[in-house]
Formats: structure tokens, sequence, C-alpha cells
């Protein structure tokens, strides 16, 4: 037999630490009290209505909500409360053993099957462990008697004298269950909790608990696999009668493990105490350090006073001398009743150079000393910001990685990373930042703190490249810093535009998202038929949109990403004076002969760009973008072919007359040429065939807030 005192730690609930209360079987197979499970539950629905607050958590005190289930509470929001009135609502516990977010369906606590099995085992634990505190009859008349037996039946505890008058011969009650005294009263037969008029007499093997044969017919168990009680009570009693028997047979390998658990206990404490030390004599070192320099400081302080004091003091005497039968002047006074001239000249000669001079100095005062100590102004400022990033670094807390393919640069910056654990423990996050410059010879890093995996920076120069990184912390505990990233903002402001859904805009050829910030060409039939007029050798027309907001001066960057499956996509800007020879050129079905791009040399290409072109594009199609073929560019047409970048930019200067085509991945420029611009600049997309183009979405403060929801 195992000792019922030796298995306490079975029978806490893991909400309110105490023993177990009409204990409630989750569907991760946890328990809980019914009265905690309740108690959770409303504490979550008011952190729904105050919006998640901390003083929320704290309506019950018999719950102990952990403070990181503040941001489970948003998680849980997020994803199963809100639902629609057509959606049934399902509950969402946050299960306090395991941790997760656990469905209990439409009928939420009642839902539950009561544990009936573990609620015997407490009371057995509880009668072991008030032995000598006796159970009183129910229905004795003060003073109650000792009760000897408990009616199962009747769910109360009777004297021998009481339960022969409740239970008399020849009735029905005389056949009620009786036990020992008693406080815990469990029914005969287990009823469904989803049909509560039906006894359970089935086993569900899909989600392991017991159901009844309406759960069966037409209920949530309706696809599920099931085997009657008896089968999976045989079963399950087998599988756990062997498990305990292999545990029993291993009980020397356990206590070997005890052993070793018990020295990692006294290890650690030791560890922890020489930890201790180091940290003492390293905070001691910097005690010494400061009072060195302490020390220095004031002597320092000191020898200046002493030097000052003894020049001011000699100045105030020398000051004092000029002062009326003192010093100077009353030597000078004596001097001047000497009536002998040889004599007298002899000794006024120089004692008027010195009068002259005490004259001069009276005329043009100034202190012999400075009495402030500005000089000596210790600044700390540096140190104070070194100290207060001075931490522990833990080899348990796993370094924090920038992911790049998730970070962007655009109208802001996005920064994202990831931890290698699978589950996050640290409680905040440090992000630093500083601009990369040359000149600069010390790095002054700009920190923020994060609560999540990702921030958007704001307030970053243009055209200049930053270095990140990122550390996590829990407690004062903090991992080592990330590797840094470097990234580079745009080189101008971004220009926020949307497509223009009226001029020009072909819809028979054309589909545009809702938003406008994405065009689709169709390849469809319409565009079959059109071909068909087409002669042999000629491909079919472009398409051009273009976006709805002009640009007039200054310097202005956007950005936009091609579908790789795009046949061929032009892009570039086209001036306001030119837009309706845009969408009514001439060459309106383009050919090898008339392609800038194509290849052919039919001797016209370049009078064709420079006369017949109403607008400056460059050509995109099958992850690939051309240089256009320029007089300044290579000649081997192979050298001007480059992979597609997965987001391009265009930037266009509008005071200088300049459009440059960049990798805004990278903020790398692949392509810059000259363009007019004399009237409104807008930007210009053309497609042709099956492609695609989507516009940058600017990044704001809630960005990924918002796309984690989505």
């Amino acid at each position: 037999k195992v000792a019922i005192k030796g298995i306490e730690r079975e029978l806490i609930c893991p909400a309110c630490m105490e023993l177990f209360t009409h204990p409630l079987i989750l569907p991760c197979q946890h328990n809980v009290c019914h009265k905690c499970v309740k108690e959770i539950l409303f504490a979550f629905e008011e952190s729904f209505a105050d919006g998640g607050s901390e003083s929320s958590n704290q309506s019950s005190p018999r719950t102990r909500i952990s403070a990181s289930s503040v941001d489970r509470i948003d998680r849980i929001n997020r994803s199963g409360i809100k639902r629609n009135s057509l959606t049934p609502r399902s509950t969402l516990f946050p299960c306090p053993s395991c941790r997760r977010d656990i469905d209990l369906g439409e009928r939420g606590v009642n839902g539950l099957f009561r544990n009936f099995t573990l609620e015997t085992i407490v009371e057995r634990y509880r009668q072991a462990a008030r032995a000598a505190i006796a159970i009183m009859c129910d229905f004795c008349k003060p003073p109650p008697q000792e009760s000897t037996k408990s009616c199962m039946d009747c769910s109360a505890s009777y004297c021998n004298e009481c339960f022969k008058v409740h239970h008399p011969w020849g009735t029905v009650k005389a056949q009620h269950e009786y036990v020992g005294p008693t406080t815990n009263f469990r029914p005969k037969i287990l009823m469904c909790p989803e049909h509560e008029m039906e006894r359970v007499n089935m086993y569900c093997e899909i989600c392991r608990r017991p159901v009844c044969h309406l759960c069966k017919l037409g209920g949530g168990h309706a696809n599920h696999r099931v085997t009657t009680m008896s089968t999976a009570y045989k079963t399950l009693k087998e599988k756990l009668s062997k498990d305990i028997e292999y545990l029993i047979s291993k009980e020397s390998q356990v206590k070997a493990h005890i052993t070793q658990l018990d020295l990692l206990l006294q290890e650690t404490k030791c560890n922890s105490e020489r930890a201790k030390q180091e940290a003492s004599q390293s905070f001691e070192k910097l005690y010494h350090v400061l009072e060195e320099k302490k020390s220095a400081a004031f002597r320092a302080i000191e020898t200046s006073t002493n030097i000052r004091l003894e020049k001011l003091q000699t100045q105030m005497e020398e000051y004092q001398g000029l002062l009326e039968n003192n010093g100077l002047v009353g030597y000078a006074q004596e001097v001047l009743k000497e009536t002998d001239p040889s004599c007298f000249v002899q000794t006024a000669k120089q004692l008027h150079v010195r009068i002259q001079k005490a004259t001069e100095s009276l005329k043009n005062f100034r202190p012999a000393a400075e009495t402030t100590f500005e000089d000596f102004v210790v600044d700390t400022a540096k140190q104070e910001d070194i100290l207060g990033d001075l931490s522990f670094h833990s080899n348990g807390l796993e370094v924090p990685a920038i992911n790049e393919e998730q970070s962007r640069m655009y109208n802001k910056a996005l920064i994202s990373w990831e931890c290698p654990e699978k589950t996050d423990s640290a409680d905040i996050y440090v992000l630093e930042y500083h601009k990369l410059n040359k000149e600069e010879e010390s790095v002054t890093w700009q920190k923020t703190e994060v609560c999540g995996k990702s921030k958007v920076l704001s307030g970053l120069d243009d055209d200049s490249s930053y270095a990140f990184r990122v550390r996590r912390y829990r407690g004062s505990i903090c991992s080592p810093w990330s590797q840094e990233v470097i990234m580079h903002t745009p080189p101008a402001p971004v220009f926020s535009f949307l497509f223009d859904d009226k001029c020009g805009y072909n819809n028979e050829h054309l589909q545009l998202n809702p938003r406008r910030t994405s065009v689709e060409s169709m390849a469809g039939f319409p565009l079959l038929l059109g071909s068909e007029r087409l002669q042999v050798g000629c491909y079919t027309t472009l398409d051009y949109i273009i976006g709805d907001t002009g640009i007039a001066r200054g310097k202005h960057f956007w950005a936009f990403s091609v579908e790789a499956y795009s046949y061929l996509v032009k892009v570039g800007v086209v001036p306001s004076n030119k837009i309706q020879k845009l969408f009514h050129n001439t060459h309106d079905v383009t050919s090898p002969r008339y392609e800038q791009d194509s290849g052919h040399d039919s001797g016209s290409e370049d009078a064709f760009f420079d006369s017949s072109q109403p607008c400056t594009l460059v050509t995109l199609g099958m992850k690939k973008f051309f240089i256009p073929a320029t007089p300044a560019a290579p000649k081997d047409p192979a050298s001007r072919v480059l992979p597609l970048p997965l987001c391009l930019g265009i930037c266009l200067d509008c005071d200088r007359g300049r459009v440059g085509f960049y990798d805004a991945g990278h903020m790398k420029c692949l392509y810059e040429c000259e363009v007019d611009c004399s009237g409104l600049m807008y930007p210009v997309f053309a497609l042709m065939g099956g492609a695609a183009v989507h516009l940058e979405e600017v990044l704001t403060a809630k960005y990924r807030e918002y796309h984690d929801d989505i």
C-alpha cells in the first residue's frame, strides 16, 4: 500500500494551492476545483471588460493569476471570445497546470465531468489527516452524537439510533446504501453533463472522456471512435497497473535520481553563494575605483582652493595697503616728510613706480583668482549610462536573432526578431540602434524597451544606414546582444498614392483590388479576341495605369513588388502633359522593331526612345530586371539583365531631373537616368499578359499587431 500522506502533492489544486474541492476534469486531463474554474473565468471576463488591467486580475483572493496571464488575456480576447451572433460562442479557459488555453465548448463549465475518484482520494486523505476528529450525526438533538455510518442515498451521516429511526425496516429507505462515516457523498451513477438525464455508458477514444449514447448518435462525438465502458475500464486499468508496476520495479533507479537531485540542490546553493561572492567582489572593485577617483578629485580641488585663497589673500593685503596711514600709502606719506632733496629723490623714485602700479590696478580691478570650480565638475553621464546597462548575462537565456526577411525599411522601420526557444520566457526585450557615421569616433546607441517581438521605429534619417541589435531580459538577468544587422533607409521621403481607377483605366484587361493597392492583368478571353486582329510577329498591347497623385517638386520614393509569374511589366514616371499620349499612343501594338529593349538592331530604336516614348520606363518580367539599352549601358545584352528583386523602388528627384530604380530590400540603385520634370509627374505602370503589381504598404505604429490579428 502507498501511504495516503505521501501523495499530498497530487491532491493540491494548481489554482488555489489547496486540497481539491469538487474537482473538474479539463479537456487537457488536468484537474481544477469547481469554484476555482468559475473564479478564473470571472476574473478573465472582468479583464476583458476593463481592457486587461492588472487590477481586475485581483478580483478573487482564492485564485492566484500570474502577471504573465495578462498577455494571454489579450490573446484569448483576440482568438476565441470575439465571434459573430451566428457562431456558437465557445469558452476558452487558461489551464493553470499546462498554461494552455483550453476550449471548453459551448456549455463551458457545465460540460465538464466531476472527478469523483480524485474526490474520494482527497476525502480519504482528509480523514487520515484528521483521524482524531469525529464526524457527528446530522440528526441528533444537541449535543450531537458521533456518527457510525453515512447514507450515500440521503447524503447524510447518522448515529446508530438516528439511522434506525430514519431507515426503518420494511420501507424503501431500508434499501439505501450506507458506508462508514464520511463527508464525501458521490452519486451512484455518473450522468452525462450534456444530456443530464442520460448515464454515461461509453468511452470516446478521441476525446478521452465518458459519453452517453445520445452523444454518439447526434452529438459532438457522432463521428468519433468509441468503446464500451467496461472495455475502457479494463484496458485503462491494465495499462495503469502495468505502468505502476514498472515504476515500483524501478524504485532503486528513482532513489538514485532523488539522490542525484539532492546533490544538485546542494551544488546549486553552493554555486549561488559563490556567484554572490563574485558579484560582491566585482562591485567592491567598482567601489574601490570610485573611491580612488573621489579622493583624487578632492585632492585636486583642495590644492586649487589653497592656491586661489593665497592669491586672493595677497591681493587683499595689497589693496589694504592703499588705505590712508596704512601700508604703501602710509609709507609714502612718511617719505613726503623728508626735506633733504637727495635723500627724497633716492627713495621716491622706486616708491613712485609702486604708487603708479597701485593706481593702475585700482582703475582696472580684476580678482587674482576665479571663485568658481567649473573645471572640476565631474561629468558622469556616460558612466551612468554604462552602469545602468550593467546586468548579469545568463547562459540560460537564448540570444534572440533579428529576422531580416520580416524586417522592413520604408516610411518607418519595422524590426522583427525571433528566439530559438519554442516558448518565450522573456519579460521584456531591449532594442538598440544607431546611425552609421564614419566621422563619429564614439557610437551612441538609442534604446527602446519592447514587450513583443517587433517594433516600429520612426524619425530615422533618409538615405542612411543604421545598425540594430536586441537582447532579452528576464528579471535582472539578460542575454548577450544579438548579432548586429545593418539596414538602409530609403533615399528620399516615402510618397504614398493609390492606383487611379478613372484616368485611362482599362477594366477589361486590368483588375484592381478594393483598396486600389494591387493591380492584375487578366490574360483571358477579351485579350484573345483582341490578338486576333494582330499581325504575325507582334505582341499584344500594353495596359497602362497611373497613380492618383502627382509630384510637383522635391525628392520622393515609393516601392512596390511584382509577382514572380508576371510576363511583362513596365514601371516608371510620366509627366501630366503626356498622359493623354500615353493612353492614345499610335504605336498601340508593340513589336520587336519598336521595342527599345528587344535587342534587335533596327536602326531606329534610339530615335523611337527619344521622340516617341511619352514616359520613362524600365522593363520587368520573367523574374528579370532589364536595364534599358542606352549609349551608357553595357553593350553585352546579358550584362543588362539582372535578377528581379523581391521589392522594387523608384526615386524621383524633380529638382535635379533624375529618376532612379532601386532594389528596395537593400536600397541599392540598379539604374538611373535623366527625366523631363516640366509638369506634374505621376507614377506609371504597364502590364501585358499575366502580371500583377502590389504597392508597398506604409508602416504604422500598430502595423505588426494588425497583421498578427489577420
